[in-house]
């Protein structure tokens, strides 16, 4: 860290996160609920209008973030960009992670933990978007239900759904244990899962912090570092056996990264 920010990061950190999470309330409820609200009314397509604005409500975050925080670069692989028609699997080390993701991909749907659908106003944006509850709940159940029914067709349309199979951040890097929800959706829909791997986006936001990490040198990346696709019978392979193969992949991956930093 140079000299100059090592002296003004106390204030920096205080500073930036103050307007990242003004960004947030303000920029939310200012500007994006007025649409929301449209969308739900008037839209022929309100799920998918909804995952649009998802997309550039934190597409703009990040843009935000990039541009005014020292020593930040990311690093995103071309051909994380280019995936459609996919299950997407990644590690989580931080809450930056399935926002980041959103950012990436206009039509997305993901996983998100029941507690969140609960909340005022957020928990009915998370509804209307599509979005589909981590585990069963009496209230949640038939969310959840309709959304798997119709997940091949939305796959199909080009959509992406992406999740997190550890079910929670990790909080020293090594990979949790994975839950089989996901696997089990990727072979009722018959569809491919890329495999990707994000890295110290848990540097600019801690877990358990308030504060941003700024004026620090910091790269986040986020590969594609494997796939599961289709055998020659056009099968996919057992629960558990892709399970073993994502997280052989994950692990693999962190450990030969590790080593070349």
């Amino acid at each position: 860290m140079q000299p100059f920010f090592k002296h003004i990061k106390p204030a920096a950190d205080l500073i930036l996160t103050l307007i990242y999470w003004t960004y947030f309330t303000l920029g939310y409820i200012i500007f994006f609920l007025p649409l929301y609200l449209w969308s739900a009314f008037f839209s022929k397509d309100p799920e998918q209008s909804f995952q649009k604005l998802n997309h550039l409500f934190y597409k703009g975050f990040f843009g935000l973030v990039r541009s005014i925080t020292p020593g930040l670069n990311f690093d995103i692989d071309e051909q994380v960009l280019s995936v459609r028609s996919s299950i997407i699997v990644c590690n989580h080390i931080s809450y930056l992670d399935p926002i980041l993701l959103i950012s990436l991909y206009e039509k997305h749907k993901t996983i998100v933990k029941n507690i969140f659908f609960k909340l005022p106003v957020f928990g009915w944006v998370l509804k209307r978007s599509g979005y589909m509850p981590s585990a069963s709940d009496a209230k949640l159940s038939e969310v959840m239900l309709r959304q798997v029914e119709g997940m091949h067709e939305y796959l199909a349309s080009g959509g992406n759904l992406f999740v997190f199979p550890e079910g929670t951040r990790s909080r020293d890097g090594n990979i949790g244990k994975f839950e089989k929800g996901l696997f089990k959706i990727a072979r009722f829909c018959h569809a491919p899962v890329k495999v990707f791997f994000i890295q110290n986006s848990n540097r600019l936001f801690y877990p358990g912090k308030f504060l941003f990490n700024t004026c620090t040198k910091n790269v986040i990346k986020l590969k594609l570092i494997g796939e599961i696709t289709f055998d020659k019978q056009g099968k996919m392979p057992p629960v558990d056996d892709m399970i073993g193969m994502v997280r052989s992949m994950m692990e693999t991956y962190n450990m030969d990264s590790g080593k070349k930093s």
